[in-house]
């Protein structure tokens, strides 16, 4: 059987759950100490997808509040994204807006969700579904996640492997 194999990198600010999201999808864990990343992280994690193999690399890269220290050389290869955003911290969908801007001008289209993060705190949200479609990532198909109690990070990865596979 072959094994495709597809980068995929998580983009977002600081502190938004990115690699508590891909601790839950790669080792269904979940741990409440805050370890923030530095540089970048690489995971593997093998998924079926129409009988077939991908193995994705997933490139957790450390986040960042101002664009221009995101090192948009990591994006290169990439044949999918991933924005995050904190649910309760309404200024991390204006950075994800920006960061999408800066990885369209270093790769171009390619298939692209954003994860609203933190799903298990709805009650402290400060987003909105209009703040999402004014403020937020453009043209990208969006699910409400919580790396703590798991809830639509499967679906969610799922979504972004068939948008890479049909490409």
């Amino acid at each position: 059987m072959t094994v495709i194999q597809r980068k995929v990198c998580m983009l977002g600010a600081t502190g938004v759950g990115k690699t508590s999201l891909v601790r839950r999808y790669v080792e269904s864990l979940f741990s409440e100490k805050y370890q923030a990343t530095i540089g970048v992280k690489i995971d593997r994690k093998l998924v079926e997808h129409d009988g077939g193999q991908v193995s994705l690399l997933l490139w957790d890269l450390q986040g960042e509040d101002d664009l221009s220290r995101v090192r948009m050389s990591y994006l290169r290869g990439a044949a999918g994204l991933i924005y995050v955003v904190d649910g309760t911290r309404e200024e991390t969908l204006d950075r994800a807006r920006s960061i999408q801007q800066g990885a369209l001008d270093t790769v171009g289209e390619v298939p692209s969700i954003l994860l609203i993060n933190k799903s298990d705190l709805a009650g402290d949200w400060k987003i909105s579904d209009g703040d999402r479609g004014t403020r937020g990532p453009q043209s990208v198909e969006v699910f409400k996640t919580s790396a703590r109690t798991g809830d639509n990070v499967e679906q969610a990865f799922a979504a972004l492997v068939r948008k890479i596979q049909a490409m």
